[in-house]
């Protein structure tokens, strides 16, 4: 079923989710046990795997005010499906990018939540949170919990047979991640296009920011790209650039194709209905 980012509580006795008065998109491990809204829904066995291809964090430049965006994901390897996608300029090149792209796995808790009145029942979740991990520190100070391999995936699922107290020992911070600077484009929500994945030089964001007369101005100005110095080296190509295409802007992609391809890779039969497993 469709669920909601902001996990609304079974207990909640508004008519209108909306009306919660905290912020429930993510949950701390270190208090989750604390906070009735998540301690009820994980101690019935409401776990779940959040995915996605990465997230975003943003860095405070220091001495300023502008923060510099960071794409976060799994490492990727090359295989010979996706082959050397450093040149991808075709929507075929771009597909194959994402028929090899390991999507993160997140832990999460949902709930179900029903109006007071009746109707329909409302399915939400959060995203459990740890500290960062020392490759990620300088960058935030928090980091989404992340399973890292398929066993860790399965236990956390695995209600009937895995505990609750047994479950968080997954919770940790990972040093499995990698991360690359993108554009200012992934400021604004309203942007959804590949380009707020494309890796970006920062040496060239330093000196048009260098260029700026702030004396001039009233507040921080928006940095908008600036053309390369023609005697400025050519950039070295990072390894991911052999997945992010460099012209992308034209390419588009479904997220339930992802989500259907990471699916399959679970067993074709439902699995038998478990219990909590009593603690």
């Amino acid at each position: 079923v469709p669920m909601r980012w902001g996990l609304v509580p079974s207990w909640f006795q508004e008519s209108d989710p909306s009306k919660l008065l905290f912020n429930t998109a993510n949950c701390r491990s270190d208090t989750i046990m604390e906070k009735r809204s998540f301690r009820l829904p994980l101690g019935k066995g409401r776990r779940c795997v959040v995915l996605a291809d990465g997230f975003y964090e943003w860095q405070r430049c220091q001495g300023t005010y502008v923060k510099q965006p960071y794409f976060i994901y799994f490492p990727q390897t090359k295989s010979e499906k996706s082959g050397s996608i450093g040149a991808a300029d075709s929507p075929e090149d771009w597909n194959k990018v994402w028929d090899n792209w390991r999507l993160l796995t997140m832990a999460g808790i949902f709930d179900c939540w029903e109006p007071p009145e009746g109707g329909d029942h409302l399915y939400s979740y959060t995203i459990i949170t740890v500290d960062a991990c020392k490759v990620l520190n300088d960058i935030h100070q928090r980091m989404p919990a992340i399973l890292d391999g398929e066993e860790a995936v399965s236990k956390w699922l695995d209600f009937g047979e895995v505990s609750t107290q047994e479950a968080l020992k997954l919770i940790h911070p990972t040093e499995n991640i990698t991360f690359h600077p993108v554009s200012f484009v992934v400021n604004t929500a309203l942007n959804n296009t590949p380009d707020c994945l494309t890796p970006v030089d920062l040496s060239v964001i330093k000196n048009s920011r260098q260029r700026l007369q702030p004396e001039c101005c009233s507040g921080w100005p928006e940095i908008h790209p600036t053309k390369e110095d023609p005697k400025t080296p050519q950039k070295t190509e990072s390894d991911v650039r052999q997945f992010l295409p460099k012209s992308p802007s034209s390419v588009k992609r479904s997220s339930a194709v992802l989500l259907e391809q990471w699916l399959k890779q679970e067993k074709e039969e439902e699995p038998v209905a478990k219990q909590p497993h009593s603690e």
